[in-house]
């Protein structure tokens, strides 16, 4: 009888530390279920990939909505599903030039769509439309649907990209993330726009300078609604068209904090970049 009870004391004790160590393991997945990837640091970040091996797939330029395109998502299918990010390229040039971003991208978790334009040299408003007619596509027709989580999904844009991006979160307020990069915009007044936005400028931009664009566009959105400015020293027009670690350590965070609701990003976003490379930096500091 003793040595029955034993075994079974034993029995409940093993039990009871099996549910602790898989409370303690996973307390982070319990609360947030989107949270993907291992606790970020500095050498995560600023790697020139992040934890997740990636792939990427075409997209004809017969679809609907925008010009086709290429599509970067990770490999890994035992994290479910991930958040999708929609990025436009600027004025006169195609996805080529933003081409970096999309493995860095979904190297941290995200299924990137980067499209083509219907034509070089659609407008702003245009290119917000096909922003996210690319969504939809990616979440209802691409051969990459079933990993993307539809509830969870953002937009990015260079030049005339960014100023789609700012009509594309005008637009449909329930995205979760808009990233316009040295964004040009005849419209300066922004007071719509509800979604999460952080937009880099370039100080030095001499075709969409920061004072008559990326600066206005940040003041308009309202102090309500969570917003960044990033300005980055020295920087011209086509900052994005190169690898900046800066600008990938900032759009990663930002999409991490709000399409991925994973406040462990929180210390790269508040109080934000800074060094030789910043020359400003607003942030209304996640809440």
């Amino acid at each position: 009888m003793h040595l029955r009870r034993s075994r079974l004391l034993a029995m409940l004790s093993l039990a009871l530390t099996l549910a602790v160590g898989a409370a303690v393991a996973s307390p982070a997945h319990a609360l947030n279920p989107y949270q993907r990837g291992p606790n970020p640091t500095d050498a995560i970040l600023e790697a020139s990939s992040g934890p997740y091996a990636t792939s990427s797939i075409s997209v004809p330029s017969i679809v609907s909505g925008f010009g086709g395109g290429r599509i970067y998502y990770p490999t890994t299918t035992a994290d479910g599903t991930f958040g999708g990010i929609a990025i436009s390229p600027g004025f006169t040039a195609t996805w080529s030039s933003l081409s970096w971003l999309g493995p860095r991208l979904a190297s941290h978790g995200f299924v990137v769509i980067g499209i083509e334009t219907n034509t070089i040299y659609d407008q702003p408003t245009s290119r917000g439309q096909q922003l996210l007619a690319a969504l939809d596509y990616l979440v209802n027709t691409s051969s990459v649907r079933t990993r993307v989580d539809s509830s969870r999904l953002a937009v990015a844009g260079h030049s005339m990209g960014g100023g789609g991006t700012l009509w594309a979160a005008n637009s449909r307020p329930s995205l979760q993330a808009a990233i316009p990069l040295a964004p040009w915009n005849t419209d300066k007044s922004w007071s719509g726009v509800r979604v999460p936005t952080l937009i880099v400028g370039g100080q030095s931009d001499t075709v969409a300078p920061v004072a008559t664009h990326s600066i206005p566009f940040y003041t308009s959105i309202p102090a309500a609604s969570e917003k960044a400015y990033l300005e980055l020293r020295s920087a011209s027009h086509f900052f994005p068209q190169t690898v900046n670690t800066t600008v990938a350590v900032s759009m990663v965070s930002w999409l991490k904090r709000y399409v991925d609701d994973d406040t462990r990003y929180d210390p790269w976003l508040c109080p934000g970049p800074s060094g030789l490379s910043v020359s400003d930096y607003r942030d209304t500091c996640p809440a």
